[in-house]
């Protein structure tokens, strides 16, 4: 087949500043979809998020404006203004046109991030038809316009104002979503687990364009969060039990409460950021629960002496849980960041765990033997289920095998330990199950008794 095109230096192509990100929009924010089209407001405000982390940040709003687009507002410390030493432009244009630029990287202005690639804001500013961002800090209001990435005016001061703070207003680009409208629900549900897990953060979302308003702030934090979570389910603890540890510099904090359900309903967060497919931390919350359980149980005698030691399933069979840690470098697997891959974060959860839940069970020992009941009512089911399954395996193969109806069968599989008497008729039978040992001896009655053919 004859080659008509050429494959040489002229077909590769640098793509600068954001045009990458505008070339491959899903790499940044997931897809051009609804999913991606929230995650833009999600970014801004996790540099609003960030700064509450920080300690700098107490208020957070975000308004769906009539026109469609959003403004997200703090009253944090603002985006710095000032001329970058190494750019020779203002640190504010860097932030938001260059990728992997932020105050992320230093490990002096934020000692947990969940922006930790320095990506958010200027993917949201590529992916903007116009983007404004006013910054107060110092006395003064300062302001810049991007058009698609681009600035459209210098940074400079537009006004006076004593408060500090940053607003960043974005209007979605339709060349790159083909639906712009921002969803309420959507953006109330992420914004109120943000509010649990920042106790005391006041996050407010109002919408211009169906006149509605909701504020979020909660003093209990994932107290709170369980509580919301178990709306529709009954609880079996009077409140949900909170365990707050640091070790090694990595604070952990851990809410959970049991109810009559029998589904496990465990969330796990990294720097505020959902992860859906769990990881090191929720290994370590799983192991230390398991072991923490038990220990309880044998050392309060609340497990007999014949009973089997209560597995994972068991213990969290109808719990809710939140756990949430905070990792100066959390390493995930992925871009999405949906797992965590830190080794040493297992131990570290799973001693808190161990310690802290002890502690709460020892404080409420009603309660505790709530639980412990619960999980020995969910191991008594499990091998209820278990020897089912087996039965229905048994009796399969012994239908397939063609051996006769009336047998009955012992309980343990393996034929090296098993034993077999044959019976005559039904009579002979039924004397001989009520005196076998059901474990290991199965009992064949035949038809009727033999016959003797020479006699007869």
């Amino acid at each position: 087949m004859e080659q008509t095109e050429s494959y040489d230096a002229r077909n590769i192509q640098v793509l600068k500043g954001l045009d990458a990100v505008r070339q491959r929009p899903a790499m940044y924010i997931g897809d051009v979809s609804s999913r991606g089209l929230h995650h833009l407001v999600y970014e801004v405000v996790d540099n609003s998020i960030d700064e509450a982390l920080a300690g700098y940040c107490t208020e957070i709003e975000v308004k769906i404006c009539e026109d469609g687009s959003v403004l997200v507002t703090d009253n944090g410390r603002g985006i710095p203004v000032d001329i970058h030493p190494g750019e020779k432009k203002s640190a504010l244009e860097i932030v938001m046109t260059i990728l992997h630029a932020g105050g992320k990287f230093d490990k002096k202005s934020y000692k947990v991030s969940g922006g930790l690639h320095g990506v958010g804001v200027s993917v949201v500013n590529a992916l903007s038809e116009w983007l404004q961002v006013e910054v107060t800090r110092d006395g003064k209001v300062w302001g810049q316009r991007y058009e698609r990435g681009v600035p459209v005016m210098p940074v400079r001061v537009i006004g006076r104002r004593k408060t500090t703070g940053t607003k960043t207003r974005f209007m979605p680009d339709s060349q790159i979503f083909k639906k712009r409208t921002f969803s309420f629900e959507i953006l109330s549900e992420r914004l109120r687990e943000l509010a649990f897990l920042n106790k005391e953060l006041k996050i407010t979302i109002k919408d211009e364009i169906k006149k509605r308003e909701e504020t979020f702030r909660y003093k209990g934090g994932l107290v709170q969060f369980v509580d919301y979570l178990d709306q529709n389910r009954t609880s079996i603890t009077k409140k949900p039990f909170y365990i707050e540890d640091e070790r090694e510099g990595i604070p952990v904090e851990i809410a959970l409460s049991y109810t009559d359900s029998y589904s496990e309903s465990t969330y796990s967060y990294v720097n505020n950021i959902h992860t859906i497919e769990g990881g090191t931390h929720l290994v370590g919350f799983k192991t230390g629960l398991t072991r923490s359980l038990n220990n309880f149980a044998i050392k309060n005698k609340l497990l007999k002496a014949n009973e089997s030691t209560l597995t994972g399933d068991d213990v969290r069979e109808g719990i809710t849980a939140v756990i949430s840690i905070k990792h100066p470098a959390p390493q995930f697997e992925g871009q999405t960041k949906t797992k965590l891959g830190n080794s040493e974060i297992k131990g570290i959860v799973e001693s808190v765990v161990n310690e802290g839940l002890t502690r709460e069970l020892e404080k409420n020992m009603s309660q505790a033997r709530k639980i412990i009941e619960k999980c020995k009512q969910a191991s008594r089911s499990r091998e209820a289920a278990r020897k089912v399954r087996e039965l229905t395996r048994r009796k399969t193969a012994i239908e397939s095998e063609g051996l006769p109806g009336k047998l009955a069968d012992c309980s343990l599989k393996e034929a090296a330990r098993t034993e077999l008497y044959i019976v005559e008729g039904d009579s002979a039978g039924g004397s001989a199950k009520q005196g076998r040992d059901r474990r290991f001896q199965a009992i064949l009655p035949l038809r009727g008794k033999i016959l003797n053919v020479e006699k007869a």
